[in-house]
């Protein structure tokens, strides 16, 4: 058939406007497929010999669709061995009927005819307008032309939500040819992801999703919610892809008082400037090997233990049995790991009841095994199934090294990336240790040189995946060797960076305490986001 041009009534039905009027003179009766051919010609055998004819429409009581509802899209009812099958009649692009899908009492569909051939369902009725409603299946199409009092174009997808994607870009001149589509599918998670996909096929502001607070349109129809269900596809929003957020849309975020979750730094100076340690963010240590970097964590470990955080600690160079007598030693004042530092049994007893015994605590015995994938999926498990708050990892270096082979830094990248999504996902905050690489010339990091993001080993990905990066810096040779400078790298928070404190080791009790007369010495940099 060529060009449309208009609707006429039908000489064999007495359909007031199912006859379709085509510029070539011909003409197609979408009710009764009666045909005039453009040289005058009338037949009414051009129907596949394997469809049925549909001799009787009726009001499907069940589903509240009236018997004009169905007469409209050609939703009929047969008889067929002695059974009743509702019957949806599918048309080709000339609008002929070439398939049919039947459906029986007990929701089996089967279809007849060429069912690769057909079109979105009903759309042999409309043409072009404002809006097109397009639903999941043809019980849904019935029900959303009703509620407009079958004025309004309403299509549906011939094969289930799975293939709407494809139906719907088999037909997509024919959606296109509509200022706007509101796309009402299930509710349920198969419906929900083919509207997503079904919504990407348009071109952005085009395509609209609609939310409905009960399955589908025709339970809201059959529960009486017809003015709830014509107001959620008028109130539908244009899709947008996830993460993309109108400005207009903004009062209720930036009104909404956030609480932050977050917890103490052990050394007052050091909290004071970044203003404690938070949930949702990835914090690395680094500093030359022997520094401590080790020592600060467990420091850093200890205090969230006592501020009745839970803490997953995967420490890969030592053993569990050294972390935990690290933890212990702090909360004993004691260096309970030299030879020469005794403890009764009961004291360590107390302490290890008092820091380790209460469930807050998780460790992980690495036995040697370091894959990235391996420990992510530990972390993961760590964070959702144990709900700790925050995990130490100790350190990147030992991850990289358990991969078989690769460039370093790619690796580095790849596996900074993974953490970074893995804080995001999870809401922990990470707690990752770091090495630097070594310097040209007789320049050393142990020698006290002062730290640097460009000294990070590897790649640059540590320093931008990260949100704080803290520099431990001593000079192991040096009269005050047992002193520790704690230079804040990078602060995506307040972005105060520069020498934060001086912490010092006390040979007696192998503690890290802040000196109290440290100078401030901050300055201003630009925060990359």
């Amino acid at each position: 058939m060529s060009e449309f041009l208009k609707h006429e009534p039908c000489p064999k039905c007495g359909s007031k406007d199912n006859l379709a009027r085509y510029a070539d003179g011909s003409a197609y009766c979408f009710g009764c497929s009666f045909v005039e051919k453009a040289d005058g010609e009338t037949s009414n055998n051009l129907i596949p010999k394997n469809l049925y004819q549909i001799s009787d429409y009726e009001n499907l009581v069940a589903r509240k669709i009236s018997l004009e509802t169905c007469r409209k899209y050609g939703y009929g009812v047969i008889e067929k061995q002695g059974k009743r099958y509702q019957v949806a009649t599918y048309r080709n692009e000339q609008g002929t009927p070439v398939a049919q899908k039947l459906r029986d009492a007990h929701k089996n569909f089967a279809w007849v005819g060429d069912a690769k051939a057909v079109q979105l369902y009903g759309q042999h009725l409309f043409t072009k307008g404002k809006m097109l409603t397009l639903c999941e299946g043809e019980i849904d199409t019935l029900t959303c032309s009703q509620i407009f009092g079958n004025k309004w174009a309403c299509v549906g997808i011939p094969n289930g939500a799975q293939h709407a994607k494809k139906a719907v870009a088999a037909n997509l001149d024919f959606c296109n040819s509509f200022e706007a589509i509101h796309i009402c599918f299930d509710m349920d998670e198969p419906g929900r992801k083919a509207a997503v996909e079904v919504a990407e096929l348009f071109e952005p502001g085009k395509a609209k999703i609609v939310n409905l607070p009960m399955k589908d349109a025709n339970e809201m129809l059959v529960d009486g919610k017809v003015h709830e269900l014509i107001s959620a596809i008028y109130d539908a929003k244009p899709y947008r892809p996830d993460g993309i957020v109108s400005g207009t849309d903004t009062w209720d975020i930036i009104t909404k008082k956030e609480i932050v979750d977050k917890a103490d730094y052990p050394w007052p100076k050091l909290n004071t400037y970044l203003h404690g340690i938070r949930k949702g963010e990835l914090i690395t240590i680094t500093a030359g090997s022997g520094i401590g970097k080790s020592l600060f964590c467990k420091e850093l470990a200890f205090s969230l233990l006592n501020q009745d955080r839970r803490v997953g600690y995967i420490a890969l160079e030592e053993s569990i049995k050294r972390t935990v007598l690290g933890l212990i030693s702090i909360q004993l004042n004691k260096p309970i790991h030299l030879e020469q530092t005794e403890v009764p049994e009961d004291e360590l007893k107390k302490a290890w009841d008092t820091v380790i015994n209460n469930d807050r605590l998780h460790l992980y015995n690495h036995f040697g095994s370091t894959s990235d994938n391996n420990l992510l999926n530990r972390v993961r498990y760590i964070a959702k199934s144990l709900h700790v708050d925050y995990v130490v990892l100790d350190h990147l270096s030992m991850v990289v090294s358990g991969i078989a082979e690769g460039d370093e830094r790619r690796l580095i990248d790849n596996i900074m990336t993974k953490l970074r999504t893995l804080v995001e996902e999870t809401g922990i905050g990470l707690i990752l240790v770091s090495h630097l690489k070594r310097l040209e010339g007789n320049r050393s990091h142990e020698d006290g040189v002062e730290t640097s993001l460009s000294h990070l080993r590897g790649s640059a990905a540590i320093g931008q995946l990260s949100d704080l990066v803290i520099g431990l810096e001593r000079n192991q040779q040096s009269e005050g060797k047992d002193s520790t400078v704690v230079r804040i790298l990078k602060n995506r928070y307040s972005g105060q960076t520069g020498k934060a404190t001086v912490l010092q080791y006390q040979k007696d009790s192998g503690r890290l305490l802040e000196i109290n007369d440290v100078s401030q010495e901050f300055e201003e940099v630009e925060v990359t986001f």
